[in-house]
């Protein structure tokens, strides 16, 4: 190596080691990396002289963005641009926006995504003033920007898809499927879409059809415990059991630690169709040790508690589970019907009491 450095070139009369010193004398020390250090010390360096350079300054700004994750410098880079540009560039205006959007300053970012979209139409401004407007807890505005964004960009996937997802969580579910079904049209093969149509179907009480769009994910190759457990669900409401338990050991192989609870817990599903008790109570304590505040096996367990005449240890499950997870009615609902159906000095029955179902999601 040092031998193959020493060596004069056929272009000039100095060896390599002289021109490559003076290559490394044109360059800043501050550009330079270390061995230990970082690749950029924005401490050192100049910004006002590289924030008017417009070949280096939106790497310098990408870099502190993305890579080093450095909103405040990203934000002193992009505001000296914005200057040295005389406030022209609308690309500028949209990296003030996002930065401003990162430190929560909502206000401040949608006047530079509006200054920003004036200037030049594109994408990506309308979709980060929905995300600003849904940090303002205004959904039907940010609605109201995307579908104008879809005016300038008829077709636009991601728009769809956006104003599907604000539909699904204002709980206008029939809305919702419809913009994913044209998102659909517009591409095959999005997963989000298809995964969404088919949980649809799943709780419209439609496992079969539901079952299609999950088997077209599997063709697409998309190999998860989420879309496994989903098959079993729906191969079982479809009475396919053998097809569900197949999925369902599909499903355990492929788990992680977030989604194993989920997983034993529609087992037990299963195992309280086929009418083994047992085996069901097995599975909900499993799913518990996977995660022990998972409150829908708390109230299935109390469910299971309930039927068998153990009234008090299935309103201790009922308690826990609503404690746990206070947005789901079937604790308080089967808490309703325990405090209605034995009041005080009666027999120990227990009512019909409502099971919860979890299907796992996709996205």
């Amino acid at each position: 190596m040092e031998q193959a450095i020493r060596t004069r070139t056929a272009y000039t009369a100095r060896p390599i080691t002289s021109s490559s010193g003076r290559f490394v004398r044109l360059g800043t020390a501050s550009m330079l990396s270390q061995p230990d250090g970082p690749f950029i010390n924005f401490a050192r360096l100049n910004l006002s002289k590289y924030a008017s350079k417009p070949n280096i300054s939106k790497h310098l700004f990408e870099y502190a963005y993305y890579h080093d994750n450095d909103i405040r410098q990203a934000l002193d880079i992009a505001a000296q641009a914005t200057q040295s540009c005389h406030f022209e560039d609308w690309w500028w205006k949209f990296q003030l926006g996002k930065c401003y959007y990162r430190f929560g300053m909502y206000r401040d970012a949608e006047k530079q995504f509006k200054s920003a979209i004036k200037q030049q139409d594109m994408i990506d401004s309308y979709l980060w003033m929905g995300k600003v407007y849904i940090g303002l807890d205004q959904p039907l505005a940010a609605l109201d920007m995307y579908k104008q964004g879809l005016e300038k960009f008829p077709g636009e996937i991601f728009l769809m898809t956006h104003i599907a997802r604000i539909y699904e969580g204002l709980n206008d579910l029939d809305v919702a499927v419809k913009y994913y079904r044209e998102v659909l049209s517009h591409e095959a093969i999005d997963v989000e879409a298809i995964a969404c149509i088919a949980a649809h179907h799943f709780y419209s009480d439609q496992p079969e059809v539901a079952l299609r769009y999950y088997r077209r994910l599997l063709q697409m190759g998309v190999c998860n415990s989420e879309l496994y457990n989903n098959l079993g669900l729906c191969c079982f409401y479809s009475q396919q059991h053998d097809m569900a338990v197949m999925c369902f050991e599909r499903a355990l192989s492929l788990a992680t630690d977030e989604t194993l609870p989920d997983v034993w817990y529609n087992i037990a599903h299963l195992a309280l169709g086929i009418g083994d008790k047992s085996f069901a109570i097995q599975c909900l304590r499993l799913a518990l040790v996977a995660n022990n505040d998972h409150a829908e096996s708390y109230n299935n367990l109390g469910v299971i508690e309930g039927t068998k005449g153990n009234i008090d240890q299935a309103k201790a499950f009922f308690v826990a589970a609503s404690n746990l997870a206070q947005h789901l009615f079937e604790p308080h609902f089967n808490q309703a019907l325990l405090a209605e159906k034995r009041p005080w000095g009666s027999s120990p029955t227990c009512p019909p009491l409502n099971p919860a179902l979890v299907l796992c999601s996709l996205v």
